[in-house]
């Protein structure tokens, strides 16, 4: 989760071994730079856009009470109860909007099970019986989740189905896998026509094929295959004159300074040097969720290119975040809605659920701070310091002037040394450069 980097922080030594594994710029990949350098981009058609990330959808016959449940809840800050229900609101969000197409960059499932991907895959053709287009992506959270898919039994757990890659591109045959114009051999990555002059690629990069009973994979793994295959389509969309965007679920540009050293499973393995490879082919568009937040980037390669990764937050953590976008004339208007303040109107739960986000937060980094001896008091003191810091990423259009202030002087020895060393990224975290991560217009424009 999030705060394992507390581990690199509280020891020199961990922080210095992170960065020189992180410090060399030299891929180990070949980018066919030559192949995909042609002429400048051709420009975005007009099209409407709807987003919605990491819906983690649970089944609640997986079991939705008892010691083991609440238990888990307490571990994570994901709204898993409402699942179900913010999904079916951001469908009729969306339905009342003009939106073309649907896109939702992974992690559609709680931990993978058979019934979540079957209840999500019910909830999405809502969109499909309407006229709409969905397209699908998975994430690190639903193919082969040999460690996390369980049912809730009491106080016991008991191995819950899950899917296989094959099960993943059947379950959503009719969210993208049944129409692609290409599809990667060795990944569930594809290319579907969109209109006759764009095309998305959605770009998997997942590592669930190294699953195993004790762990389930977070990060991302890039290889040569899919690159010369993603070459071979950029080149062709090229030739063809045809815009293409991109939907991954791992992030390509790096969302705060000093993401890529200390959360690497969150951005894509190698991230500066692919989103370069991206750019220079002309994509301007990468859709990503996975960090659970509200962001936007840009990793802008002046006239070699620039590539805006447009991070949509997790559906089910709050603010329980829906997106659009519409392009038009060659540029895109974002807008976000806060679906948590939607579903149950009139009542206290938008305050609550952003009070059980905090609270878990604050919980996890509390248990592993414990870890590395830091005492009781500190770690509260230090858990709320940080908890504010990811819940302002997590919104998105960070405001520095509403960061809490603190004391260290607060603080035993021990824990200033952590404060110390955690100072500077609670900092990146609040920052908010340009663009805007809310709603915002982008140029597509070659610059």
């Amino acid at each position: 989760m999030f705060f394992l980097y507390f581990a690199a922080l509280a020891a020199l030594v961990a922080i210095v071994i992170i960065i020189v594994k992180r410090s060399s710029s030299k891929s180990r990949f070949v980018y066919p730079l030559e192949e995909v350098r042609s002429k400048p981009a051709p420009e975005y058609p007009d099209l409407r856009i709807a987003i919605i990330s990491d819906t983690h959808y649970y089944d609640r016959r997986l079991g939705d009470r008892g010691p083991a449940f609440e238990a888990y809840l307490l571990t994570d800050r994901k709204l898993v109860r409402e699942s179900a229900e913010l999904i079916e609101l951001a469908i009729d969000e969306i339905l009342s909007s003009d939106a073309e197409i649907v896109l939702v960059p992974g992690d559609l499932s709680s931990e993978g099970e058979l019934l979540s991907h079957s209840g999500m895959a019910k909830a999405l053709s809502r969109l499909k019986n309407k006229g709409l287009r969905v397209f699908v992506i998975p994430g690190n959270h639903d193919i082969n989740m040999i460690h996390g898919a369980v049912s809730y039994r009491g106080v016991e757990t008991e191995p819950a189905e899950t899917v296989s890659d094959e099960d993943f591109s059947a379950i959503y045959r009719d969210f993208g896998y049944g129409e692609a114009i290409y599809r990667h051999d060795h990944s569930l990555s594809y290319a579907v026509s969109i209109t006759e002059k764009m095309w998305l690629v959605a770009i998997d990069t997942c590592r669930y094929r190294d699953n195993t009973a004790d762990l389930d994979q977070v990060g991302s793994r890039l290889t040569q295959s899919l690159i010369d295959w993603l070459a071979a389509i950029f080149k062709e969309a090229a030739d063809k004159d045809i815009a293409v965007m991109s939907m991954i679920h791992h992030g390509i540009v790096e969302h705060w300074a000093g993401q890529g050293k200390l959360h690497p499973d969150f951005l894509v393995e190698d991230y500066d040097n692919f989103n370069h490879f991206l750019a220079l082919a002309g994509v301007r568009l990468a859709f990503s969720g996975h960090y659970h937040s509200q962001d936007i980037a840009l990793a802008d390669y002046g006239k070699e290119g620039f590539i805006y990764d447009i991070e949509t937050g997790s559906l089910v953590t709050p603010p329980c975040p829906l997106r659009y976008a519409n392009i038009k004339d060659n540029k895109v208007e974002i807008r976000s809605v806060k679906l948590v303040e939607k579903l149950k109107p009139g009542s206290t739960f938008a305050e609550e659920a952003q009070a059980f986000m905090l609270e878990t937060l604050e919980y996890e980094i509390v248990n592993t701070l414990r870890k590395y001896l830091v005492n009781d008091r500190d770690a509260q003191l230090l858990a709320e310091y940080v908890a504010a810091a990811f819940a302002a990423h997590s919104r998105g259009d960070e405001d520095p002037e509403l960061k809490p202030a603190f004391d260290p002087g607060q603080l035993s020895l021990w824990g200033r040394f952590i404060y110390a060393r955690q100072k500077k990224i609670i900092d990146n975290l609040w920052a908010n450069p340009p663009p805007g991560d809310l709603n915002v217009t982008l140029d597509l424009s070659s610059r």
